[in-house]
């Protein structure tokens, strides 16, 4: 019997790409698929809006509060012990904002993943779409990327692009952003599955 191929998604607030992952799994059977499955979505922030989303789709939910932490990685070590309960195959950001210390980050090396809205290595960091419309970017987009000790620098796995219209602002720009990410991010994990052993 393979090893099951645990996904473990961490969201910090509406979880629309946490969401869109779930819902690509279970229409395109993952689980007959790769053995993979959703196995919790992690929240460190007990409020968000992501967690009844999750729950209302079937994933299992939990929250770790960063404040009840002395530091970042006191909290690290909390979320790695949380995270390896289940064994994670993959472990997806998807809206996660906490800046990960280099030691989480090497524990999940080759298996953590990040969607970043901007065509990286364009635009790291935050404010990507005001950014690339005060740069004269006539293209935007998202990346699927690896996650690194370097801030979005990762080896990037997938890419998806829009035009920047004349009459374009930031929430526009990122509107049209966010409906390619609900496409991306799926199919980015999707691919990451079906490349394993």
């Amino acid at each position: 019997m393979p090893q099951p191929k645990n996904i473990v998604i961490l969201i910090s607030g509406s979880g629309s790409n946490m969401a869109a992952i779930v819902r690509t799994a279970q229409a395109q059977q993952w689980q007959q698929q790769f053995g993979a499955r959703v196995a919790a979505v992690i929240s460190n922030r007990p409020d968000a809006a992501g967690l009844q989303l999750a729950q209302s789709l079937g994933a299992a939910t939990q929250v770790l509060r960063h404040q009840a932490f002395e530091s970042r990685e006191d909290f690290d070590a909390a979320l790695m012990a949380l995270i390896d309960a289940h064994e994670p195959a993959l472990v997806v950001l998807a809206g996660f904002m906490r800046i990960l210390t280099p030691g989480f980050v090497g524990h999940y090396a080759g298996r953590l993943v990040n969607i970043h809205p901007s065509l990286l290595p364009a635009f790291t960091g935050l404010n990507t779409h005001q950014r690339a419309i005060d740069a004269g970017c006539r293209e935007a987009g998202c990346t699927v990327h690896q996650v690194t000790a370097e801030l979005d620098h990762g080896p990037i796995l997938a890419q998806a692009v829009v035009p920047v219209l004349p009459d374009d602002t930031a929430d526009t720009l990122a509107a049209r952003v966010l409906v390619q990410e609900h496409l991306l991010y799926p199919q980015a994990v999707h691919d990451w599955l079906q490349a394993q052993p």
